[in-house]
């Protein structure tokens, strides 16, 4: 018996019951099996056409073949493989619930940073560029980018979770990008990132974007030479490891990170060790291509 649900690897099987004659074939191969000529003479159909609804089923996981030797010819021989399928369809009970937190560009609560960098709100510049201090300065926490060549930010935010739920997955969405003097088209930087101190992996960004147009959310004010926008990349966690863009960036699953944890912790490096050295930027709301700030999905 298939058990099926909302899954994408369901699809298929939904898709081959969604034919009148995939189910006359079914029907006739339930009580014994039969080559495909025999049931394409029996549908009056042309057995290259019943190859391709044999096919179908087959990839459904529904009927399954055999190859025998028979009056000197090899015949396929059609049998039925599953006499039931149970669909569970979506409840209440099982529908996920998901919490989202966003956390301001500014709202860092460690810090160790190294020219070239510095900080900007929707309205001006934060003190003067290359100068680390100014990454303390109260007003930083207005700030809606940030930048620097190597190091890192780290951010807190508080874990809402009740004590008797548990994650299914977590999404850590950002805009980022390098960080060279200037703009650069090329520019590559390795960006780690880490969460409640567990390396989920690392991702080479490209380039500091820029040179070709400014970014859609960028002010006007803003300099026209330097940070523009970046990309916005997703983190998911989950019980099968780490991705990025769905493309997995490492084992790290969720039971690894430890969400039991009051606090979660949240930080993006740029280690001098690195192979390539090239800084990071840090979009929020109100700056590069995309209107968010650091956002952290959590699905129950």
């Amino acid at each position: 018996m298939i058990k099926a649900n909302g899954d994408p690897k369901f699809i298929p099987l939904y898709e081959a019951l969604a034919s009148e004659v995939r189910w006359r074939i079914m029907d006739m191969i339930a009580p014994s099996e039969m080559n495909v000529k025999d049931i394409a003479a029996a549908l009056e159909l042309s057995p290259s056409i019943v190859t391709m609804h044999i096919r179908k089923l087959e990839q459904a996981g529904l009927i399954d073949s055999r190859r025998i030797r028979l009056n000197g010819g090899t015949h396929k021989l059609c049998f039925l493989k599953q006499n039931n399928i149970e669909i569970e369809l979506p409840s209440a009970s099982r529908t996920a619930r998901i919490r989202e937190q966003t956390i301001s560009v500014g709202h860092y609560t460690a810090f160790e940073v190294y020219p070239t960098c510095g900080l900007g709100t929707h309205e001006k510049e934060i003190g003067v560029w290359d100068d680390p201090r100014y990454f303390l300065d109260p007003e930083r926490v207005h700030a809606a980018i940030l930048w620097f060549g190597r190091g890192y930010v780290e951010y807190k935010t508080p874990n809402y979770m009740l004590p008797d739920e548990t994650a299914n997955s977590i999404e850590i969405s950002v805009e980022l990008a390098s960080e060279a003097p200037g703009l650069r088209d090329h520019w590559p930087s390795d960006i780690q990132f880490t969460f409640n101190d567990i390396s989920l992996g690392t991702w080479t960004s490209p380039a500091d974007f820029g040179r070709a147009a400014r970014g859609k959310y960028t002010p006007t004010w803003w300099h026209r030479n330097v940070n523009q926008y970046g990309l916005l990349k997703t983190i998911r966690v989950d019980s099968s490891g780490t991705y990025m863009d769905g493309e997995r960036m490492s084992d790290v699953t969720i039971e690894d990170i430890q969400l039991e944890q009051p606090f979660w912790t949240l930080r993006f490096t740029v280690d001098e060790e690195g192979a390539n050295v090239g800084g990071l930027t840090l979009y929020g709301s109100g700056f590069g291509n995309h209107d968010q700030d650091i956002v952290i999905r959590v699905q129950r």
